[in-house]
């Protein structure tokens, strides 16, 4: 296995940051553009698979809380693998957690998303 390398959030393909920047914006129709049809998001141990079910989790993530989201750091593992680092705080319990987001990319796309903290 490959050590992940430190990167500027700025070196995050392409891909990435439009989903991150869509995502945090609320927009799911815009952030759903960067996966695969086939993709698989898993959050909470919970897996959604494929758009439909990861449009659903992207439209509705969060919703039942108020917070605010901070890219504080960004990895690069491979060319197909890249961890995304953000700070969410808010009204949810414990109210602070840094949340790695795990990018698994092919053609340009997101294959596979793992968000934990």
């Amino acid at each position: 296995m490959t050590t992940p390398t430190p990167v500027q959030p700025t070196q995050l393909p392409a891909t990435v940051r439009t989903f991150l920047t869509a995502h945090v914006a609320g927009d799911a129709d815009t952030a759903i553009r960067s996966f695969a049809p086939d993709a698989a998001l898993v959050d909470e141990g919970k897996t959604f698979r494929g758009a439909r079910e990861v449009l659903d989790f992207l439209r509705h993530a969060g919703g039942e809380f108020t917070y605010t989201t901070e890219l504080v750091g960004a990895e690069r593992t491979d060319d197909a693998h890249w961890v995304a680092v953000n700070r969410l705080e808010g009204d949810f319990p414990g109210g602070v957690v840094d949340l790695r987001y795990r990018f698994t990319l092919a053609d340009d796309l997101i294959t596979e998303l793992i968000i934990a903290p």
